[in-house]
């Protein structure tokens, strides 16, 4: 008799290089939304379009030394504009909405190391 036994996959967290978690975090985000998002320990990001969750939390809690719970994204689609009276898009932009843990904040105004 043979017997099965249900593997779950693990999860793999991404690693990634410093220069590779600079690739993936573009900037803050730093809007009266976002900074009103403060109170519930929720930080605002400009990613990469190519990034994804995991690679978001791998990369906030190595840049900035935190426990990440959770990770919102959404991609907001660039507007159609007129540029010098040509008609043009701007580029597309992905957000991220990252949830930390109890307790812990990113203070922006500081370098990092």
């Amino acid at each position: 008799m043979s017997t099965t036994v249900n593997k779950t996959p693990v999860a793999k967290k991404p690693v990634l290089s410093r220069e590779a978690m600079f690739d993936v975090i573009r900037g803050p985000l730093i809007t009266e939304k976002a900074t009103a998002l403060s109170e519930r320990n929720q930080v605002g990001f400009k990613v990469a379009i190519d990034a994804t969750k995991p690679m978001i939390k791998a990369s906030v809690e190595g840049l900035f030394g935190v426990k990440v719970t959770g990770v919102n994204t959404l991609i907001q689609k660039g507007k159609a504009k007129r540029f010098k009276g040509r008609p043009g898009k701007r580029s597309d932009l992905k957000k991220a909405f990252v949830t930390l843990a109890e307790g812990q904040s990113i203070d922006f105004t500081t370098r990092l190391a």
